[in-house]
């Protein structure tokens, strides 16, 4: 049965491509990072380069009477100026460029002493989905998780999986594709599947690193078919892929190979290997 649901969400995954998709999102509350003192979402690459939270510089930060903790590292936040330089072919005239240029910024709830988040997240009751809690609990050597707000990851250091709790999750269905993501991951560790995307030091944006998220979501979609949620969650999943496969040069060849290592992670947290 978990063969066939499999080929269906992969064949779904490879439709939604086809036809464009919606932008990602992060499904749950927190899940983006805005400027503290503007409250305005940060845009481009720093959605990747900053997790969910409210940042402010060093300068606003004192300003606003606060204090960075100690030892805490700051974030890196891009952005294009534009400058007029000498037109080398025409000595008269000047042309416009874009300069990349950076600041740095600290998370405000958890980075900074005296000030406190201003937006205050709406939270929603759910009632437990039991197929899917079957699915973790089921999971055989497993990994340890914690359900801290603000972001989703799984550290094969630690073995360790954080997902925000199911209050910040909008739809309840999201938190179980969230979930299933971060464990389709702690599949690929040494004491586990072993994968390269895993197991290998993989710098954000590399190959390997792009291949093993395009199995993370692949995995994840597959096992929300499997306990019957997957058309709640497929458009931000397909959209999900679509960021990544970009990274690899949009080769959809690459959908099939990722769905067969998918296919085999799903297996090792189901038992059915």
């Amino acid at each position: 049965m978990s063969k066939k649901v499999y080929e269906i969400v992969t064949n779904q995954i490879i439709k939604k491509l086809e036809e464009g998709t919606v932008p990602w999102k992060k499904p749950w509350n927190g899940g983006v990072a805005v400027n503290w003192v503007t409250q305005k979402p940060y845009r481009g690459i720093n959605t990747m380069l900053l997790s969910g939270g409210e940042y402010a510089t060093f300068k606003q930060i004192q300003q606003a009477g606060g204090k960075v903790k100690k030892g805490e590292k700051s974030h890196l936040v891009v952005f294009w100026k534009m400058i007029e330089v000498d037109d080398e072919e025409n000595e008269q005239e000047t042309k416009t460029i874009p300069l990349l240029r950076y600041y740095r910024v600290f998370e405000v709830g958890e980075q900074v002493e005296g000030l406190e988040r201003k937006r205050i997240e709406e939270k929603f009751q759910h009632d437990p989905i039991e197929e899917a809690e079957a699915v973790k609990e089921n999971y055989i050597n497993s990994p340890t998780y914690t359900h801290l707000p603000g972001e989703a990851w799984y550290k094969p250091f630690d073995d360790h999986i954080n997902v925000p709790p199911k209050e910040d999750f909008p739809n309840i269905h999201e938190y179980y594709s969230t979930l299933f993501h971060e464990m389709i991951h702690s599949t690929g560790h040494s004491d586990r599947l072993n994968r390269k995307g895993v197991v290998q030091h993989n710098r954000f944006g590399s190959e390997n690193y792009s291949k093993e998220e395009l199995v993370a979501e692949l995995g994840a979609s597959m096992l929300c078919g499997v306990t019957g949620i997957n058309n709640e969650t497929i458009d931000n999943s397909a959209s999900y892929i679509q960021s990544w496969l970009r990274a690899l040069k949009n080769d959809k060849t690459l959908i099939v190979q990722a769905s067969q290592q998918a296919q085999k992670a799903c297996d090792h947290i189901l038992g059915t290997e």
